[in-house]
Formats: C-alpha cells, structure tokens, sequence
C-alpha cells in the first residue's frame, strides 16, 4: 500500500462543544480526516470510564476490532486483558483507545492484513486522542506500541529504549500543552507515562512466553506507581 502523503486531518470533524467522551465518540462516526474511513467497516473509538485512573493507548484498530467497533476485542486485546490481570492492575479503572481510530489493512484474497498506519494517519488522527484527553484525568498513561508512541510522545521516542521507565505526563509528551486542559484529581499524585510493548507483538514473538513476561513486568511497574 503507498503512503498516504496528506490529509485534511479530524480537527474539522471535533465538535466544540462536545462535552463528554460519549459525545466524542458520536462525532468520531463521521470523521474523514484521512482516506482510511474508506475502506474501514466503522470508527473504533476509545471505550472505558471517565474517571479512569490508567489509560491505555494503543496503535489501530484490528480486524475484529472493526468489525465490533470496540477496541481490543480481538487477541491481543485478550492478551492485555490476562496482562492487566497477572500486573495486578484493576480492569475498572481502565479507559482503552488507540492512536488511529480506523482499521489500515489490505486485501489479500478474502483476507484484510494489517498494515502499520503512516506518519500522516498519525497526525491527522491526533486530534481525537487530545479531545479524549481532555475529558480524562488518568493517574498513569501506558502507551502500547510504536505507533502509540510516535502519538503521544514524539517520532524520536523508542519504545525498545525506555519501556517500563515512568516518565512524567504531561511532560513526556511531544506537545504537553495538548493535554493539561483537564483538571488533576484532589491530592492526585503526579501522572506519569509508561511505554511497553503492543501485546500483538507478544503474539508475533519468536518466544511468547518470554515476550509474555516483559509485558506483565512493565504492567506490573504502572501497578506499582498507582499503589504508591
């Protein structure tokens, strides 16, 4: 598949006054901000509370994923799920979304397979992720993934450098001033990001056990943050 060179970007498709992430999620429906609405089944937005404490952001949308238009439902989504739980983190305070909300793949065959989305689908995508944002107040963000990276925390970050290293949030980020519009909590602790792997890459990986491992020991340094 060629890279897609420009994109008006999903600022325009972003109600002003949307107020909730329900609403949001609403508004997602429509967006054309890149050509990958196209050939996608539908908008994947984010799922989980409000008020969650940790939120995870991860690349796309998978197959499954849009076909349900519920992000991770498929396997890897599973896999995070026994992640989640063998960290000791609570899966109530979850909110679960990722950096590009429609599925980039191609056809072969019958088969729609997975295509890393572009620098551009990135970008014009990211105005969803800061309006998501800024309606939570996450005590930790873990972002999954390359793609999720690049998102949050800049083109130069390298997840293979400094996953499981709590790093401040907003600070962190690429652009903190996109993300310090929603109020901290009350005696909150300072918000810190963690990076880790994408649990598909666990399903790809040569030993999955090992692979396994790696994930729930970052997981287990967010679990570790929140609880002190």
């Amino acid at each position: 598949m060629a890279e897609q060179t420009d994109a008006p970007g999903a600022q325009q498709f972003i109600p002003p006054q949307a107020g909730t992430l329900a609403e949001l999620r609403a508004a997602a429906t429509g967006c054309r901000g890149c050509e990958l609405y196209r050939d996608a089944t539908q908008t994947v937005f984010g799922r989980g509370d409000e008020s969650a404490w940790v939120v995870f952001v991860g690349e796309q949308p998978g197959d499954l994923e849009d076909q349900h238009g519920l992000p991770f439902v498929g396997p890897a989504g599973r896999l995070l799920r026994r992640a989640v739980d063998d960290a000791g983190l609570d899966p109530a305070h979850l909110y679960i979304t990722n950096a590009v909300k429609h599925f980039r793949h191609e056809l072969r065959g019958r088969r729609r397979i997975h295509q890393t989305p572009d620098r551009v689908h990135i970008v014009a995508c990211r105005p969803w992720l800061v309006a998501e944002f800024a309606r939570l107040r996450p005590h930790l963000v873990v972002v999954l993934g390359a793609t999720a990276a690049k998102a949050l925390l800049g083109p130069t970050f390298r997840v293979t450098r400094q996953r499981g290293e709590l790093l401040p949030w907003p600070a962190a980020a690429e652009h903190p001033g996109d993300f310090t519009r929603a109020p901290d909590r009350a005696g909150a602790p300072a918000a810190r990001v963690l990076a880790t792997i994408h649990p598909s890459a666990v399903l790809r990986a040569d030993n999955q056990d090992v692979a396994y491992r790696g994930l729930v020991d970052d997981l287990t340094v967010a679990a570790r943050a929140l609880a002190g």
